[in-house]
C-alpha cells in the first residue's frame, strides 16, 4: 500500500466545517477508494461539514440522500455531471436531479470536446486517470459517441445549454465548468450571469487540458465564478504546487474554493485532502485566515447557499 503523508492537527483544525466539493467515492462505475458511508463516518471523526459526490456517469443525489439518513451529522450531497451518460446538455436530467436535491450541475467532462482533443494529443504511454482508461474500453465495447458541444460555430453557447442554465437558476444550484476549454468556458461564465446562475465554480482551471493563464483566471473571477484548485492534480504532479499558489495570489483568497477531487485507489485518505492541502498552503506562506476562507468559508457558500 502506498505511503501518504498525515495532517497536520494545526491543519485539522483550519479546514474543520468545510465542505469537500468534489469527491469520488464508491459505488462507481469505477474503482474508488472507499464506499459512501465509510466515508461519511470518516468526515465526521475529522469534523468536516460534508461532501458532494460526483460521478462521471451517473446522478448521485440518491445516493447523498441514503448516506444523509444513514450517518447522521453529515451533509453528504448529490450531484450531476452531463456527459453522454445522462443524455449531455439534457434539461429535464438536470430539472429531475434539482428536484432530488442535488447541488452541483458539472458540465461535460469525459465527454467535453476539449478533454477528447487533448486525450487525443496525449504522448504514447502517458498515465492517464481511471476514467480515460473507462472511456476506451466503452469505445472498443462500441460506445464512441460524440462530444457534448456547449458552443456552436459562433461561440455562443447552444439553446439546451442556455435552457440547463436556466433551470440552474431557477433551483440555485452551483454551476461548475467541467473539463471545457479556456474559449468554452468564457461563454459559458457570460451565458450563466445572463441568466442568472447565482453560484459558478471554474472547475479545476489549472489541470492540463484546462491550463488557464493567470489573467484568463483573473478575469472569470472578476466575472463572479469561483476559481477551483483540487488537490489531487497538484499532489499527483500533473499541476505544480508553485503555479497554484502564484495563481491563488493572483485571483485572491475569497474568489478561490479549495476541494480534493481524491477517492482513487492509490491517492491519500480522501478525508485527509483538504488538511494535507491546508499544510502546503501554510508552508507557502499563505495565512490561517486566507486559508479557512478558501477551504471552509467559501465551501460553506457553495454548498448551503449562505455563508458561514
Amino acid at each position: 500500500m502506498t505511503t501518504h503523508p498525515t495532517p497536520s492537527e494545526r491543519a485539522r483544525e483550519l479546514v474543520r466545517g468545510a465542505y469537500d466539493l468534489h469527491v469520488h467515492s464508491g459505488p462507481d462505475v469505477m474503482p474508488r477508494r472507499i464506499d459512501d458511508i465509510d466515508l461519511a463516518r470518516r468526515f465526521l471523526q475529522v469534523g468536516l461539514a460534508g461532501y458532494v459526490i460526483k460521478s462521471h456517469y451517473v446522478p448521485t443525489a440518491e445516493r447523498a440522500a441514503v448516506v444523509r439518513a444513514a450517518v447522521p451529522g453529515v451533509q453528504v450531497l448529490g450531484s450531476l455531471t452531463l456527459n453522454r451518460a445522462v443524455g449531455g446538455l439534457n434539461p429535464l436530467a438536470v430539472e429531475i436531479a434539482a428536484r432530488e436535491g442535488a447541488r452541483i450541475v458539472w458540465l461535460p467532462t469525459v465527454d467535453a470536446a476539449n478533454e477528447r482533443k487533448h486525450l487525443e494529443q496525449a504522448s504514447p504511454g502517458a498515465k492517464l486517470p481511471y476514467w480515460a482508461r473507462l472511456q476506451r474500453e466503452m469505445r472498443e465495447a462500441g460506445f464512441d459517441v460524440p462530444p457534448v458541444e456547449v458552443v456552436s460555430s459562433d461561440g455562443q453557447v447552444v439553446p439546451e445549454l442556455r435552457a440547463v442554465l436556466r433551470i440552474i437558476a431557477r433551483h440555485n444550484l452551483v454551476l461548475a465548468t467541467g473539463h471545457l476549454g479556456r474559449d468554452e468556458i468564457f461563454a459559458v461564465v457570460r451565458a450563466a450571469r445572463e441568466e442568472g446562475v447565482r453560484f459558478i465554480v471554474v472547475t479545476h482551471p489549472d489541470f492540463p487540458s484546462q491550463a488557464l493563464p493567470v489573467e484568463d483566471q483573473v478575469a472569470l473571477a472578476d466575472m463572479g465564478a469561483y476559481m477551483e484548485h483540487c488537490f489531487t492534480p497538484l499532489y499527483s504532479g500533473k499541476v505544480a504546487w508553485e503555479t497554484a499558489f502564484a495563481h491563488i495570489r493572483a485571483v485572491g483568497p475569497e474568489r478561490v474554493v479549495l476541494s480534493t477531487d481524491l477517492g482513487q485507489p492509490d491517492n491519500p485518505p480522501v478525508e485527509d485532502g483538504l488538511a494535507l492541502f491546508a499544510d502546503r498552503l501554510l508552508q507557502a506562506g499563505f495565512s490561517e485566515d486566507e486559508i479557512r476562507t478558501m477551504a471552509v468559508r467559501n465551501t460553506v457558500r457553495l454548498a448551503t447557499g449562505r455563508d458561514e
